[in-house]
């Protein structure tokens, strides 16, 4: 007897799956045409239609996350480039769902998911490509290391809460590990090429809601959410002028992922690409700059002109030294320019930060908590300052500390040893990408590096003056980026091998 007759005549269970595989055969033949399928749509229209009626806007996300849900993390775990773009899409528009749900849906969770999801990905791969190789070098050791000490301030004896250590290593060591993943999956130039240009593209998408926010209004949703709490009002309503912050949570996330989607688009410039794309980049360069303007982060101002200087160092030729100078007079006018325009006035002020309130208040706070660091190495716990502080372990001597810089919440937090390791992290990481940038041969790889390897250490300038890369999205964009400086050169050393094995023949 043949396999076919006893799937589907032979028994209760065969005839069951023969009959099941032909109505499924007959409804895709038909597509979707049959009656019985229009029936069963029906059903759970009614059945949607009759839920939000009476659960709201909750109840309808949850029945789309329980519908969709299922294939999407299927999909994640089996095809990591997959996961690798939905992470991070999600990491960029998060904060849409975050201000339209009043209910306060845990988005967040949903970011450890996919997370997680990557993670198990990884180690389900290792059963079939076991390759250890990638990660044998010093980037990946100081990343290993970082984390590690991450979770081992858990054992912080001078920490005052482990439910703030729990929250905040959510974001800390947990999207570090992403580097990993990045650099395991991560294989092919086309690849990097599609995420650039979701990236942009999601850049854009910011730049353009944030133009909307300055010379028409904010949207309904946005104006609801931005005045449930007097304190955001506060602080975002200064000189007259109402800060926007785009699709982010403020309008420091804004304005810095303007600046790296900024960076990126000017060293995409000088890759050998068409005449008419250079342009675009261009164009979308001085757009998301722009829009930059309108977020009054003083802190991400000078970024664009630290990264046209270390671009002019690293790809040193005419074109790069004349494109540099050009933005150099342009800065330097807009600097000095006389106006009456609070934006550029604000513009101006970040460099000269003797004039700026703020920037003082800054130095009083760091003079006032340097005794505690030197007097604490492993610093006072992860998550002692800000908001899990306060919501955590209220009245203590951190929890109303505004760090209000990256590098002081490290030393405040992880203490002297943290800031040192943090530190080395971040050399490592730029000397890693200038070194690539010199050894790397195909042309376009080579630009790729740069690229990364600017945006890298536009976070690292911002992370002082503010806390640059310690929200979403910017904590994916940071690891990623250190992530491609490896795979570039690995791809690069793929294809000199490839080449010599091809001449060879």
């Amino acid at each position: 007897m043949s396999f076919d007759v006893i799937d589907i005549g032979s028994g209760k269970n065969g005839g069951n799956n023969g009959r099941l595989k032909r109505w499924w055969k007959s409804i895709l033949l038909q597509k979707l045409s049959n009656p019985q399928v229009y029936l069963l749509l029906l059903i759970v229209s009614v059945f949607f239609a009759f839920a939000i009626s009476k659960g709201g806007l909750p109840i309808g996300i949850l029945l789309i996350i329980a519908m969709i849900g299922p294939p999407i993390v299927w999909a994640v775990v089996a095809f990591p480039k997959f996961g690798i773009l939905t992470l991070f899409v999600a990491a960029y528009l998060l904060f849409i769902p975050m201000k339209l749900d009043s209910g306060g849906f845990p988005l967040g969770t949903v970011m450890d998911v996919l997370e997680y999801l990557l993670i198990l990905g990884f180690f389900i791969k290792q059963k079939n490509d076991r390759n250890w190789q990638v990660f044998n070098n010093p980037l990946s050791y100081i990343i290993l290391a970082w984390i590690g000490y991450n979770f081992m301030e858990l054992a912080n004896p001078a920490s005052v809460s482990a439910l703030a250590w729990i929250y905040t290593i959510r974001t800390t060591a947990v999207v570090i590990l992403m580097y990993f993943i990045f650099v395991y999956q991560i294989r092919d130039v086309s690849f990097i090429k599609l995420l650039f240009k979701i990236w942009i593209a999601l850049a854009l998408l910011a730049a353009i809601d944030a133009f909307i926010q300055e010379f028409i209004g904010f949207f309904p949703y946005e104006r609801t959410w931005l005045y449930s709490d007097p304190l955001r009002v506060e602080l975002l309503f200064q000189e007259g002028h109402m800060r926007k912050f785009s699709i982010f949570s403020d309008p420091v996330a804004f304005a810095y992922n303007m600046a790296a989607a900024g960076t990126l688009c000017i060293a995409l410039i000088f890759g050998p690409i068409k005449l008419y794309k250079k342009f675009i980049l261009g164009a979308l360069a001085g757009f998301f700059l722009f829009t930059m303007l309108f977020s009054g982060t003083r802190g991400a101002f000078p970024l664009i002109p630290a990264a046209l200087v270390l671009l002019a160092i690293l790809n040193y030729n005419k074109k790069v030294l004349a494109f540099a100078c050009i933005m150099a007079v342009f800065f330097v006018i807009l600097i000095f320019l006389p106006t009456s325009n609070g934006t550029i006035m604000r513009f101006q002020t970040a460099f000269r930060p003797g004039n700026d309130p703020s920037f003082n208040v800054r130095k009083l706070n760091q003079e006032r908590i340097r005794p505690y660091i030197q007097s604490h190495p492993l610093g006072g716990g992860l998550g002692a300052t800000g908001t899990w502080g306060q919501r955590f372990a209220p009245g203590s001597m951190l929890a109303d500390f505004p760090p209000d810089s990256g590098y002081v919440r490290v030393a405040v937090e992880l203490g002297t040893i943290g800031i040192l390791l943090f530190s080395t992290m971040v050399f490592i990481a730029l000397y890693t990408g200038i070194n690539y940038f010199y050894l790397i041969r195909d042309p376009q790889l080579k630009n790729y590096c740069m690229a990364m390897t600017l945006v890298i250490f536009v976070y690292n300038i911002g992370n002082y003056p503010q806390e640059a890369i310690v929200q979403f999205p910017s904590n994916v964009i940071f690891f990623l980026a250190i992530a491609l400086v490896l795979v570039c050169r690995n791809i690069d050393l793929a294809q000199t091998d490839q080449n010599k094995l091809i001449k060879a023949k």
